[in-house]
């Protein structure tokens, strides 16, 4: 862990401190003072607004039409030049394409799948427990939070089961990068995903199903079908989203729960629910630390005028401890409600597939709860390098049997 961040030496691009902590603090003093603030750019880069406050988060989440996503979604992206899926993949695309496109995918999600999900899920993540229980240390994030989301997500593009090991990797490269690696392993992992996704849709071309797939390339978006590259970059990111935000929510309740004695107790007890308890579960760990958008028209926020081209970021570690939002918010409360948490955002680019998220999540608390006494560190977990995502890469606990 590392000391508090000022201003001065905090890069928001840079991943180190969204892994070694040190924001909580240097986000209060911005929600208090700066609310939304104009970073000064480093080394040729550009100036970047600092969004921290809930309400001002949520209003340009909400906003496409003036704080669009088509360049990009994230900081890192906008500011290597934007994103080439822009306009193609859902989470880079605005307006009527992404309303229909959103609507298409989402049929994808019908009741015998959800009811399917849900029951395959509850199995899954209660053997998953089982297995490592009494087994001394375990990698709870690699071992149970990595595999639970990766079923569903797999199911949903009914990826052949001897694939999903090697799938499961190369999304922990392509996303998740440590101190000491290089960059370009991460481009490779993108890259193989990619090839596998385009070998993967030569194959289901023309089924004509119901399945995720058999929509993406039988129908059509706007009066035309889709190109094999929009297929692909869509397959891409929902296999990354959904399998990231979950895993690194679960690992981190996990040690939410071993810091928080009291907190366990009333899950185990029955004094909180499972559904609130994956509310403040999400809150708590804000999977995803920013998002991050381009002003499309002049507007005013927070008293300040941004300018079409200006790079937004709004950060939702900041935004889900804003006091003015949330009652005592540095507080792991698993009955907190109201819990309008910002963690799957908010407006037109809402998680799609945030019911399945809480699905895994709630899952896996509820195998817990059932099966297991008590939760031990055995070793410091250790922390995602990203300044994206946010959360634990390993997580070494022991599971105590009941």
């Amino acid at each position: 862990m590392i000391e508090s961040l000022t201003l001065h030496d905090w890069d928001p691009a840079a991943a180190l401190p969204y892994a070694a902590g040190g924001l909580d603090t240097l986000f209060a003093e911005l929600r208090d003072t700066a609310p939304v603030h104009r970073q000064p750019g480093t080394a040729g880069t550009p100036d970047i607004w600092l969004v921290t406050r809930y309400d001002d988060c949520a209003r340009v989440l909400k906003d496409a039409a003036s704080f669009g996503s088509e360049r990009g979604n994230g900081l890192s992206t906008l500011l290597g030049g934007g994103d080439p899926a822009g306009g193609m993949m859902l989470a880079v695309t605005d307006g009527e394409r992404h309303s229909a496109l959103r609507k298409l995918i989402m049929r994808a999600f019908t009741p015998r799948f959800i009811d399917t999900m849900r029951e395959r899920v509850a199995r899954d993540a209660d053997d998953r427990v089982a297995r490592y229980i009494d087994s001394g240390a375990t990698d709870f994030a690699r071992d149970i939070s990595d595999l639970v989301p990766v079923t569903v997500i797999c199911d949903m593009f009914e990826i052949p089961p001897g694939d999903r090991a090697e799938l499961l990797e190369l999304t922990g490269s392509a996303l998740s990068a440590d101190h000491e690696s290089d960059a370009a392993a991460g481009n490779s992992a993108k890259g193989e995903l990619l090839f596998y996704f385009a070998d993967l849709i030569e194959s289901r071309r023309g089924r004509g199903d119901d399945s995720l797939l058999g929509l993406l390339t039988s129908e059509t978006v706007q009066g035309r079908p889709l190109s094999d590259e929009e297929i692909m970059v869509n397959c891409y990111s929902l296999l990354l989203a959904g399998d990231e935000t979950s895993r690194l929510a679960i690992s981190g309740a996990v040690a939410a729960l071993i810091e928080h004695e009291s907190q366990w107790e009333a899950l185990c007890s029955g004094a909180v629910s499972v559904d609130d308890a994956v509310e403040e579960v999400l809150r708590w760990t804000t999977p995803t630390a920013h998002a991050a958008r381009t002003a499309t028209v002049p507007a005013e926020l927070g008293g300040h005028r941004v300018e079409p081209g200006d790079i937004v970021t709004v950060w939702k570690l900041s935004a889900n401890r804003d006091e003015r939002q949330f009652t005592d918010p540095f507080t792991f409360d698993l009955g907190r409600s109201p819990n309008r948490h910002l963690s799957f955002a908010h407006g037109p680019h809402y998680c799609l597939g945030a019911f399945l998220a809480r699905m895994e999540i709630a899952s896996v608390l509820t195998a817990l709860r059932n099966r297991v006494r008590a939760i031990e560190f055995r070793d410091h977990p250790e922390p995602l390098y990203s300044n994206f995502f946010h959360g634990y890469r390993t997580m070494p606990v022991e599971l105590i049997p009941r």
